[in-house]
């Protein structure tokens, strides 16, 4: 029988589930990235497989790095003989409780893409829709491998017999928690791929873009020395009739202070806008500064995300490549007030 405090992780067979087989016959999980060989060798380090893994995989982008190190270091030291696997086939639609039973092995033979392994008993597979929403989105995790933490009572209750019948109030929590995460995510892609991908002066282009798409006609500034402005957006076709924006962006992922806000103000006439725009936040003497100018305005990292989101499909083919979103729905939590 499980208990109540057992730990509960979640594995991925592949993108596509092309280790479902050695998952389900052979009775282990398993990780890839073959060309790290064996990391038993390694130190038992993050930095150490971080430092391999740039060695042996030298073409990927810095932040895959400590992603992929740590699902290794995690799946050879912190992963126990007496844990639980949760594993959502993509061939049968179900999900896979299992029993870790063994050590690491490294085993670059019977399925070569998928040497790093571990043997398992599975002990039961549930339909997923046995579950709720949250659960099933938790172990629906992007990293291959990863801990389950916020549903591991349902994943240990199916092991004890235990029916998954949650209350409205659970179902409500679950389904919040899936909206809530799925918001999240493309939050923290948005802006991850914003600070990676467009940095400087190409994120004054791409801010005239998203002014574009409100109607704005926007005149960047030269690349260099700007005096304080990057963008100057108006409506009429000539840049004469109010209103005029004048917008300082900064593709930083850190706080803008007040210092920044206050150089902008300068620039700005009595009869203009001006705004400024970043990937991170600003600090309370920034927006106290903003607030007592009512022809300043702060966008920071999250509502530039709600704007990019709103007007994403009149973004051109150059933008919707660099950020590819896809529409997608939610269940919705219950009103109780209704």
């Amino acid at each position: 029988m499980a208990k109540t405090n057992s730990i509960v992780w979640g594995i991925h067979a592949g993108r596509t589930g092309d280790a479902d087989e050695l998952f389900l016959k052979q009775n282990v999980i398993a990780l890839g990235w073959p060309k790290a060989g064996d990391i038993s060798k390694l130190a038992a380090d993050r930095e150490a497989f971080k430092a391999h893994l740039k060695s042996v995989y030298p073409d990927e982008k810095e932040g895959w790095y400590p992603v992929a190190a740590g699902q290794l270091f995690r799946f050879l030291h912190e992963i126990k003989v007496g844990d639980y696997v949760a594993y959502p086939s993509k061939q049968d639609r179900t999900v896979h409780i299992g029993e870790i039973t063994g050590a690491f092995k490294y085993d670059p033979k019977t399925q070569p893409g998928y040497p790093q392994q571990r043997s398992v008993k599975w002990l039961k597979a549930i339909p997923r829709t046995k579950f709720t929403q949250g659960a099933l989105y938790e172990i629906g995790s992007a990293l291959s491998f990863f801990q389950v933490r916020n549903f591991t009572d349902e994943f240990l209750a199916v092991l004890t017999g235990e029916p998954i019948a949650p209350t409205l109030a659970k179902q409500d929590e679950s389904i919040s928690y899936v909206a809530e995460e799925i918001a999240q995510n493309t939050r923290d892609f948005i802006l991850k791929t914003l600070a990676q991908e467009i940095k400087g002066h190409a994120f004054s282009h791409f801010i005239a873009h998203l002014l574009g798409t409100m109607s704005y006609r926007c005149r960047v500034s030269p690349e260099g020395p700007d005096g304080g402005v990057d963008i100057i957006a108006h409506k009429d076709e000539l840049g004469f009739e109010p209103p005029i924006i004048k917008v300082q962006v900064k593709s930083t992922e850190g706080s803008i202070g007040e210092p920044v806000v206050s150089q902008l103000n300068g620039k700005v006439d009595r009869t203009e806008f001006g705004m400024v725009v970043t990937l991170g936040t600003f600090t309370n003497q920034a927006v106290t500064f903003a607030r007592s100018k009512s022809n300043l305005r702060l966008i920071d990292g999250d509502e530039l995300v709600i704007l990019i989101l709103h007007h994403y499909e009149q973004f051109d083919s150059r933008y919707k490549a660099l950020l590819p979103l896809k529409r997608v729905y939610v269940p919705e939590p219950l009103d109780e007030s209704e």
